[in-house]
């Protein structure tokens, strides 16, 4: 077949895809193409760095220049409203991309008319549009089907959602960030909300709502999560070898590890004895496999007092919370592209001669093109970012990347003398250093001057994994990588072996850190571990993915070794194995997802007429008559309650929310008890100064009394509370009503 009759092919096959998704997604359809199409064209806003950044790879990077435009476009907003200069408006949003397109396109522009005077200023073969289409049905794809898998179970309720989309509604409300925290009434968030932000730039710009785009923000990141790692994976599988099946194969495995898999857990408890069980008739005991016991089983089965989480992104996909680790999902990939495309343009650069080491002012020209490399910038931005989407990605990509960086100045230095060599790629490794994280605190600042850092310090780990559940946990991939080791070491480097040994040596040491040491918070006790593991952890599994996408190829592309093979048919066929993790979850949290009838929609709020139906018309009535973020008040609970329904599900402050993420974010359980007993006091005190002088300490404009509400007060002084101000809503049925305090002074 031609390669313009392959191209048609394929585009037909893009339009099949847009145009299922109006049939699959129904009444969502408009909302999935709108999204689809913005990110389609903030990816042509960014792409002209992109293809700057990656000229070495067949797409110029087509797919990463998608999150560089969220990234971009999104970060100027966050900067304006951040720093006051401009509201967090639609109108904003929109001017904030086009001022990023502007500058991308006329500093591409200016470039190619001075560098290339007798040359085309746009010049794109055929190979790019193949490789382009290609990368753009992969993303479609997945972005749809897991749209469509979503929408079986679109719930913003249970485990952390109510955290989650409180943000996003508590943004949609502000025009100033951060916003306030709607869980500690007269404050502002204190925690990283980079990610639900970047859900809600999205949302404003494309005048969408929060209930669907709620959702849409984690299908998103989980379509980029196979489609990036595929694009990267099939590029390396490509430098080494130039063949395109081997190539199409690894992306596919790299976008699998990332985005589908589990851990062998879930193959050895969750398959595999049950199935010996069954074969042996052996008794199957009181335990049932179910998907979340893959990420907490070290600590818990047997149970022990350290307690760990060992998640990993097709776990958090299927979930739906819209944490901060889950959004820069996207970041990080794009990343991880990134420090690869910076390894392979130095690696064709070439090293300088011997004799340029005598030129004058060498010195001088080297610190000036260190601190003006393009790759070196565009990374301090990311990572800069990572202050405020997720803390523990700057910390852990700043030491990746990092390395990266030392490999570059090595290869531009290496054919100086020994003395001269080591010097300048140590001088110009520490300048990098320095220079990366000044750039990155600085970008960082508008949020770093607000927040309020919640570690203390860095401790030794009092409890260690029992062996056979580490190795349960980790043993694949790090055989894995042991293995692609021996390769590279016994056959020489291919191309893109030293960037998957320096995946395979970050992702080893995320590993093992925990082990050693933890970051001190207010989990403690039998949680001392938990976070660590998790944070660090997450970010090893999403490396260990990418590098087995490519590891596997370079194992049975290479010669014939007989223990070497087995090994890899054996690590090819757990990996699979593992890779079935998201078929099962899939089925166990949304069910039946074959039969399209069962299809319930995007809208994340339609639960509330069914779990809360008391209260969902007042919670409904706010959201179409406030504007604003007035304080509401309501009760408040621990955290994972179904308290504080009410400031979740409309973004508006409440005096006290979850107990615990409060203690989390503040530190101070002093001021969140005399929180408590305040609330308690509104509700149900008889002296009606002593209440108004409260609601006006916290300029408590809205009383809600509901289920939850005399649940908790059993002596709430209702006939007190309706003296305080007007009854604005009121359901006769459910008894739930709301008041609006006359004296608010609002």
């Amino acid at each position: 077949m031609s390669e313009k009759r392959k191209g048609i092919l394929k585009l037909v096959i893009l339009a099949v895809l847009l145009a299922g998704a109006q049939i699959l997604l129904k009444e969502d359809g408009k909302v999935f193409a709108i999204w689809w199409l913005a990110v389609l064209l903030l990816g042509w806003c960014s792409f002209p760095l992109c293809q700057y950044l990656f000229s070495g790879f067949r797409d110029k990077g087509y797919l990463v220049a998608k999150i560089f435009g969220i990234a971009g476009a999104g970060f100027l907003m966050w900067l304006g409203a951040a720093t006051g200069i401009v509201p967090f408006t639609a109108g904003s949003c929109l001017g904030s991309v086009a001022v990023f397109a502007v500058i991308c396109w006329g500093v591409w522009i200016t470039f190619n008319k001075k560098k290339n005077k007798d040359r085309k200023f746009w010049q794109f073969t055929g190979e790019w549009y193949q490789t382009a289409l290609d990368d753009e049905l992969v993303f479609t794809l997945l972005f749809l089907l897991w749209t469509y898998v979503a929408g079986f179970r679109p719930a913003a309720y249970g485990t952390e959602k109510f955290m989650d989309y409180g943000f996003m509604m508590a943004m949609m409300r502000s025009t100033t960030l951060p916003a306030k925290d709607l869980w500690y009434a007269g404050s502002k968030i204190n925690y990283y909300y980079g990610g639900q932000y970047f859900a809600v730039f999205l949302t404003k710009l494309t005048h969408t709502q929060v209930a669907q785009t709620y959702n849409l923000m984690r299908t998103l990141v989980a379509g980029f999560c196979f489609a990036v790692p595929f694009g990267l994976v099939r590029q390396m599988v490509l430098d080494s070898w130039k063949k395109e099946k081997p190539a199409l194969l690894g992306g596919v495995l790299a976008g699998a590890g990332v985005s589908l898999a589990g851990n062998m857990h879930y193959v050895v408890i969750g398959k595999l004895l049950p199935w010996i069980r069954e074969i042996f008739h052996l008794p199957k005991g009181d335990y049932t496999y179910w998907f979340p016991n893959s990420t907490r089983y070290i600590g818990y089965y047997p149970a022990e007092n350290d307690k760990t989480i060992h998640e990993f992104p097709s776990y958090s996909f299927v979930l739906g919370d819209l944490h901060a680790h889950v959004v820069n999902l996207m970041f990080v990939v794009a990343l991880i592209s990134l420090v690869y495309a910076m390894m392979k343009h130095h690696s064709s650069k070439g090293a300088l001669q011997a004799e340029a080491a005598g030129e004058k002012n060498f010195c001088k020209k080297q610190v000036a093109a260190a601190l003006t490399d393009p790759y070196v910038l565009v990374f301090a931005f990311l990572i800069g970012m990572f202050h405020w989407t997720n803390y523990w990605d700057f910390v852990i990509y700043y030491v990746m990347g990092g390395m990266g960086v030392i490999w570059c100045n090595y290869q531009k230095y290496k054919e100086l003398e020994k003395p001269h060599r080591m010097r300048m790629t140590a001088g110009i490794s520490l300048l990098h250093a320095v220079w990366v994280f000044l750039l990155a605190t600085i970008a960082a600042l508008p949020f770093t001057l607000q927040f309020q850092s919640m570690v203390s310090e860095v401790a030794l780990a009092q409890n260690h994994s029992r062996p056979y559940q580490w190795w349960l946990i980790w043993g694949l991939p790090v055989i894995g990588a042991v293995l692609f080791f021996w390769c590279v070491k016994r056959e020489g480097a291919k191309k893109a072996d030293l960037f998957g040994v320096l995946l395979g040596i970050s992702a080893l040491g995320l590993i093992v850190i925990p082990e050693i040491v933890y970051v001190r918070d207010i989990y403690e006790k039998e949680y001392a571990r938990s976070n660590t593991m998790f944070k660090l952890t997450y970010q090893a599994f999403t490396m260990f993915g990418i590098l087995l996408g490519y590891a596997l190829i370079r194992l049975w592309m290479e010669k014939k070794h007989v223990i070497r093979k087995v090994l890899t048919s054996a690590v090819f066929a757990c990996f699979v194995g593992c890779c079935f993790y998201t078929a099962t979850a899939v089925h166990a949290w949304f069910g039946q997802v074959w039969d399209p009838s069962q299809y319930q929609g995007l809208d994340a709020t339609a639960y509330l007429e069914t779990t809360f139906p008391e209260d969902a018309a007042a919670i409904r009535w706010l959201n179409d008559n406030v504007t604003g973020d007035p304080v509401v008040l309501e009760a408040n609970g621990d955290s994972y309650s179904d308290y504080e329904r009410v400031s979740a599900m409309t973004g508006l402050p409440t005096v006290l929310g979850w107990y615990v993420h409060e203690w989390l974010w503040r530190g101070d359980t002093g001021a969140l008890n005399e929180r408590a007993q305040e609330v308690e006091t509104i509700y149900t005190s008889t002296n009606q100064e002593e209440v108004k002088a409260l609601l006006e300490k916290y300029q408590v404009e809205y009383i809600f009394v509901g289920a939850r509400e005399r649940e908790k007060y059993e002596s709430l002084n209702e006939s007190m509370l309706q003296s305080l101000g007007n009854v604005v809503f009121s359901d006769e049925q459910s008894q739930t009503y709301m008041l609006q305090v006359a004296f608010s002074g609002q």
